[in-house]
């Protein structure tokens, strides 16, 4: 049977993700491709990076070794190994390259990592708590988890943006304060406190899953249920598995087959397959023995389970563009969403649609073609990768270049200028 594994002292530091505008350039004073994000470029020099605006203007040397994307409002710049530190915008050092990592700002600090040990400084770049921490994770609304190392009994509590301790009371084990509510461990078992350290569902479970989208699983050896804020079970403890959310559905497992509860614990797909994927658009890859097919959010089954996955290539039964990528009797071809044979079954190899274009294999040569099934980029190449942020990779007579969106060659080119004119 399959279990739910103990959840370990939580590990992972998490990081702020806004979303952001990321394009490719071409900078033909360095023959490569540069970043391009929400309106500032990295630039190149060597080993050194920095960074410049749209129209040009310098905003920081080219002087750091390694460089992230811009996420809002800032940047993870690093001088060296070991030696990272945060710039805005402005290309002002807010944090100096003094930390191990930095992460991104969450509720009004920055959570800093130097000499093994995890700390926090203001939005001003000012150390507000000395990094002494075993592990930390970001602030949420004000609350932070961190983790004490003790020789005989490492520890987790909650403070707050100042490093006071909340709540009077330590826990074997805690994760981050989502929505109000964290998941906290006493005894070597298992409950949920809210914001002001209030238990609102009692430690009593051997096994609880992360809080995510305002749902977690809870229970023991034999099963776990589904829970909402309302702390009470919203299914059965009969589930040994689930990982995941997915457009508001959540695949589980009970009773040898995988299925997917919908957010009020129901059985919308029901749990009688041996495999299933991620929801996407609306649809799921679902297996059962060697054959595959598509189901859609309430079970209905949208494309017959009679197809096969024996092949290389992309992720196969799973909606990109409104198209998913399907075999059978050794090809490949495109469904759209209704399960219809869009695109036949034609090709040796495939991948699934990435920026309106699939990368897709014909007698030996690739190309590209778009979601009506025309040929875009003719089958010419050795090789090719799926476009990603306006850039795909290709190998073409031996030599490796960079195309665009466009069909234009835009890195080591060797005479080429476009593809898209070159005859099948």
């Amino acid at each position: 049977m399959k279990r739910l594994a103990t959840i370990l002292l939580f590990a992972a530091l998490t990081t702020m993700v806004q979303a952001q505008t990321v394009e490719y350039i071409d900078d033909e004073e360095c023959g490569c491709e540069l970043f391009f994000v929400d309106g500032i470029q990295t630039t190149r020099d060597g080993d050194l990076h920095g960074f410049r605006l749209a129209d040009g203007t310098v905003i920081v040397e080219n002087k750091y070794k390694y460089v992230d994307q811009f996420h809002g409002q800032y940047c993870k710049v690093y001088l060296d190994e070991g030696m990272c530190g945060l710039i805005d915008r402005t290309g002002r050092e807010i944090i100096p390259c003094i930390y191990s990592d930095i992460n991104y700002p969450s509720s009004g600090r920055i959570l800093v990592i130097k000499d093994y040990r995890t700390g926090y400084c203001d939005m001003d770049g000012r150390q507000v708590i000395e990094p002494q921490y075993w592990q930390g994770a970001d602030f949420h609304n004000g609350i932070a988890v961190v983790a004490v190392y003790d020789t005989f009994a490492p520890y987790c509590l909650f403070i707050d943006t100042l490093g006071a301790p909340l709540f009077g009371t330590t826990y074997e084990n805690a994760k981050p304060m989502i929505e109000g509510h964290a998941l906290v461990r006493r005894n070597g078992l298992w409950g949920i406190i809210d914001s002001t350290g209030r238990e609102v569902l009692p430690a009593q479970y051997p096994y609880m899953t992360d809080n995510s989208n305002g749902h977690f699983f809870a229970g023991y050896d034999t099963g776990l249920a589904m829970f909402d804020y309302s702390m009470q079970p919203l299914t059965p403890f009969v589930y040994t598995w689930t990982e995941g959310y997915y457009e508001g559905f959540t695949p589980v497992y009970r009773d040898g087959g995988y299925g997917f509860l919908d957010a009020h614990g129901r059985e919308a797909i029901p749990c009688i397959y041996d495999q299933v994927g991620a929801v996407r658009e609306g649809r799921v890859m679902v297996r059962r023995g060697d054959h595959y097919g598509i189901v859609d959010t309430t079970g209905r089954i949208v494309l017959p389970i009679e197809y096969d996955n024996s092949l290389p290539g992309g992720t196969k039964y799973t909606y990109y563009d409104s198209r998913a990528l399907v075999e059978k009797d050794g090809k490949l071809g495109f469904v759209d969403l209704d399960g219809k044979l869009v695109i036949p079954f034609y090709f040796e190899r495939a991948y699934h649609f990435t920026q309106g274009l699939a990368a897709v294999r014909h007698q030996g040569l690739w190309g590209y073609i778009d979601t009506n099934g025309d040929v875009y980029l003719p089958f010419v190449f050795e090789f090719v990768s799926p476009f990603r942020w306006g850039r795909a990779e290709v190998v073409y007579n031996g030599n490796t270049s960079k195309v665009d969106l466009k069909g234009r060659c835009v890195k080591n080119c060797k005479g080429i200028i476009a593809w898209r004119d070159i005859e099948k």
